[in-house]
């Protein structure tokens, strides 16, 4: 059986998606030696809460053309606050009491943390421990960095010895799938169509929030809400097929 990797930017605590894509593939490499992109998910996400949806947003440090990975966190108040946010968010979620020790003493370690790029990775470790996700994660600087965006990500699936690359659907409008298919590398987009609705807090239902949202509502059984965990392969071609 081939070698399965994705390359993506890191997150602040994910959805349940990016977990998908994780537990997809045998490597996951971190692509934080690309731009930081303001107003986007790389230092925040959302929760649920009884009066709709609330941002948490990690502060930054932010200047045109600096790398995530070089991205600073100017203020060690913010876990606090998050923390106190989620806390009020989630406190009569049926699993809150169950996570809250892990979390909590995450946020408390991570707001002594400058760089962004390491607490989304300390929060991507201590979600994927939780679900169980062993696949191995690394950084892309720690590779060699070719010119060229799909280029680049073709030469990082060589490197690696991958037989196939799994990509969020977003990079569909920038992925030359062709230079894939010159060096026999299958090329696949995860798919994140048809999630199940759990027992979440505050109606309407939302998809879209942080996988704390899940976790908090649906505790051990959270992996039955998600694709990869029930044996759902969410993968398919560029021309459809699975």
């Amino acid at each position: 059986m081939g070698k399965r990797i994705a390359i993506l930017q890191s997150n602040y605590i994910p959805w349940k998606g990016y977990f998908d894509l994780i537990n997809s593939v045998d490597e996951f490499i971190l692509y934080d030696t690309a731009q930081f992109t303001k107003n986007d998910w790389r230092n925040r996400n959302k929760i649920k809460i009884s009066g709709g949806l609330l941002w948490l947003s990690i502060p930054v440090r932010h200047k045109f053309g600096q790398l995530i990975q070089d991205t600073i966190i100017p203020d060690s108040s913010w876990g606090r606050t998050h923390w106190r946010s989620l806390s009020q968010a989630y406190a009569k979620a049926a699993f809150f009491k169950m996570y809250r020790p892990v979390f909590e003493e995450l946020y408390k370690k991570c707001s002594a943390e400058s760089k962004l790029s390491n607490v989304n990775f300390q929060f991507i470790k201590e979600v994927c421990a939780i679900l169980g996700i062993t696949t191995n994660i690394t950084w892309s600087r720690d590779y060699r960095l070719v010119d060229g965006q799909t280029e680049r990500l073709v030469d990082l699936c060589k490197q690696l010895g991958a037989s196939e690359y799994i990509s969020g659907p977003a990079a569909t409008n920038y992925i030359e799938s062709d230079l894939f298919a010159r060096e026999n590398i299958k090329l696949t987009y995860i798919d994140y169509s048809g999630y199940p609705e759990y027992p979440q807090l505050y109606p309407p239902f939302e998809h879209g929030v942080s996988i704390l949202d899940l976790l908090f509502n649906t505790g051990p059984e959270a992996k039955m809400y998600m694709k990869n965990f029930r044996g759902l392969d969410a993968c398919k071609s560029p021309d459809g097929e699975r």
